[in-house]
């Protein structure tokens, strides 16, 4: 009797401890695909293992190569063109006959809005002659040292004017020209694959955009001032 009992308690601690042998055995590649699971898998798996580890990597990589070639495409010389180079003599050329016209509002204008216009327009080009120089240095542009003819023609004209009349011909002639380089300023920004003159054309701009708004706080830009601008303007 006591044998008997010995022996059912052993056939059952054999089956139990094979129950357990087999559990073990069973769980033992999926607990090793859980650890490689994260980024390790194993050698020559392919797209065993964490599969985005993969993706990741490769994501990684190609970023760092565009961002690479970015980097040398900023190092290579920069195309300078016809127009870039236009754009700098033009803003050049205004600086050359604005400020002298901003000094003279200080002076011969008898509207205070004037006088202001004035100022504006010396600290803008000022800042914006400043800035042509030296792009135009490091671009290699040849930049003028002074005004056109015509530019110099308004100058004198300003300079023989007094009072209303000043304030009447500073008024129409700065909109005017302000009207259309800030178009120009537009078609350059663009079309331009230059860096700097992409800057230059963004302070440009707002600087433009600056001096319109003052001489038009005026109340003394003509009509005739609008359309002639409209005309030299609009797409041929």
């Amino acid at each position: 009797m006591v044998l008997a009992v010995v022996a059912v308690i052993a056939t059952v601690l054999i089956a139990t401890r094979g129950g357990d042998e087999e559990a073990s055995a069973s769980q033992t590649p999926a607990g090793t695909a859980a650890q490689n699971g994260y980024g390790q898998g194993t050698q020559g798996s392919g797209s065993e293992g964490y599969g985005h580890s993969s993706g990741v990597g490769h994501g990684t990589e190609a970023e760092g190569g565009a961002a690479q070639d970015r980097q040398a495409e900023r190092s290579e010389p920069q195309p300078v063109t016809e127009v870039d180079k236009t754009f700098l003599v033009a803003v050049r050329q205004a600086g050359l006959w604005e400020i002298p016209a901003g000094r003279l509002a200080q002076t011969n204008a008898s509207s205070e809005a004037v006088k202001r216009a004035g100022l504006h327009l010396m600290d803008g080009h000022s800042k914006l002659d400043q800035l042509v120089r030296e792009d135009a240095e490091i671009l290699g542009v040849p930049i003028p040292d002074q005004a056109t003819p015509e530019q110099q023609g308004w100058v004198k004209q300003m300079e023989n004017a007094r009072g209303a009349e000043f304030d009447r011909i500073f008024a129409n002639l700065l909109r005017a020209s302000h009207g259309k380089i800030f178009a120009t300023i537009g078609e350059v920004r663009a079309a331009t694959q230059n860096d700097l003159i992409r800057r230059h054309a963004r302070q440009a701009n707002q600087t433009v955009l600056d001096h319109l708004e003052v001489l038009e706080d005026t109340g003394l830009v003509d009509g005739e001032t609008f359309a002639d601008v409209e005309k030299a303007v609009t797409p041929k």
